[in-house]
């Protein structure tokens, strides 16, 4: 059986790819250190799995409204309330996952042919911005301003047919963090051209230095932004699938529709942990964060003591996105020797999008441990190649 021509054109995971192969060395018995995965290295807080239990003890397992449960749509509305950001429980819907939220949000805001504006080095929403039909135009962004979207770069890829415009920061992979100065003059022109924006935001929490902007703190801004977050990296819930999406209450009607024809709703005793972690004690997140940062600052300073690398030190979010430029090879090449030679996962910045060649991402959701044995791997390695004997 064939699957449809358009499959063609969806790319899959380079994360995943990565993943799959340093998977299957570890079954041969090669030890692995994986830099690879986006994923929380904590344990989801004992408060939320209690809650979860308690919820599962009650009898709550059945379908629940496709929306959200309505004590769990309130509270994440009160949560942007205490940011000073006008949000009511219409404006909500819960879903299994910020990644099933933005799917929701494109598939109901795409007609076909309709162009979705991407700064790149980006996370792969090509494939999903394909999959519901619309065209993605990257917006190539560069180290030397810090992987920021430019605003003459986003005013010269603006056509008839430019319909939203996809934002990510803190960013993945690069780390860049946009403040309200910075996004104040994009918002302006994504205002001026009547464009929709899709802001992920499922890394806001993980701000090092400066402050995140955020487009629902701007005036006018509510009637078109799309705001989306999550459970999975503030409260390491990757495997609980929940995220969430804040939108105009009849544009969340409309999203609503693509959950109810596709996963129903979210998991019921999952909603109730999710209340739980935002009504609970937030001190989880603030502990997480500070040793983020202190693994961050090991992990950069120890890269860039490496020849032939170099590291910005990232702002955000629980990447580095190293240039290895100068070694004259490859990003896939380079993580597929360091994976087989040296047992460190890497992902390829080829698959982040343009701008991404000659980059590798390495997460530092890992140990300390992890890391600085990483940093001694990657340092034998580029030694070793033969330019460099």
């Amino acid at each position: 059986m064939k699957a449809a021509k358009k499959m063609i054109s969806i790319p899959p995971s380079s994360t995943l790819k990565v993943l799959a192969l340093a998977k299957e060395l570890e079954r041969s018995g090669r030890r692995i250190v994986h830099m690879e995965v986006g994923e929380p290295d904590f344990d989801t807080p004992a408060h939320i799995k209690e809650a979860a239990k308690q919820a599962l003890d009650r009898g709550m397992t059945k379908y629940t409204p496709s929306a959200g449960i309505p004590e769990l749509r309130e509270a994440i509305a009160e949560h942007f309330v205490r940011q000073g950001i006008d949000v009511a429980a219409k404006n909500v819907i819960v879903t299994p996952g910020a990644k099933h939220a933005i799917f929701c949000a494109l598939a109901a805001a795409l007609d076909p042919g309709d162009e979705v504006l991407i700064p790149s080095p980006c996370w792969t929403y090509e494939a999903m911005v394909k999959i519901c039909g619309g065209k993605p135009v990257f917006i190539q962004g560069s180290a030397e301003k810090g992987f920021k979207l430019e605003e003459e770069k986003l005013k010269n890829v603006i056509t008839s047919r430019s319909r939203l415009l996809l934002l990510n920061y803190p960013n993945n992979p690069t780390g860049a963090v946009m403040s309200a100065a910075d996004l104040k003059p994009i918002l302006e022109i994504a205002a001026d051209h009547d464009l929709w924006v899709l802001s992920d935001d499922i890394y806001n929490v993980l701000v090092y230095e400066g402050e995140q902007g955020n487009p629902l703190k701007f005036p006018g801004m509510a009637e078109r932004t799309i705001s989306i977050n999550g459970f999975s990296k503030a409260y390491a819930m990757t495997g609980w699938r929940i995220g969430y999406a804040v939108a105009p209450a009849d544009f969340i009607t409309e999203m609503a529709k693509i959950q109810e024809a596709s996963t129903s709703c979210t998991a019921s005793f999952v909603q109730a942990a999710a209340v739980t972690a935002l009504k609970g004690p937030q001190d989880f997140v603030a502990e997480m964060r500070a040793e983020y940062r202190r693994r961050r600052d090991v992990l950069v300073a120890g890269l860039n003591e490496i020849e032939g690398i170099s590291c910005l030190k990232p702002q955000g979010a629980f990447y580095v996105f190293p240039s290895i430029e100068q070694l004259g090879m490859s990003s896939f090449a380079f993580c597929e020797s360091l994976l087989k030679n040296k047992g460190v996962a890497a992902v390829p910045g080829s698959g982040f999008g343009p701008g991404g060649e000659g980059h590798v991402r390495l997460s530092y959701a890992t140990s300390m441990e992890n890391i600085k044995l990483a940093i001694k791997l990657i340092k034998e390695f580029v030694e070793e190649l033969p330019a460099r004997r």
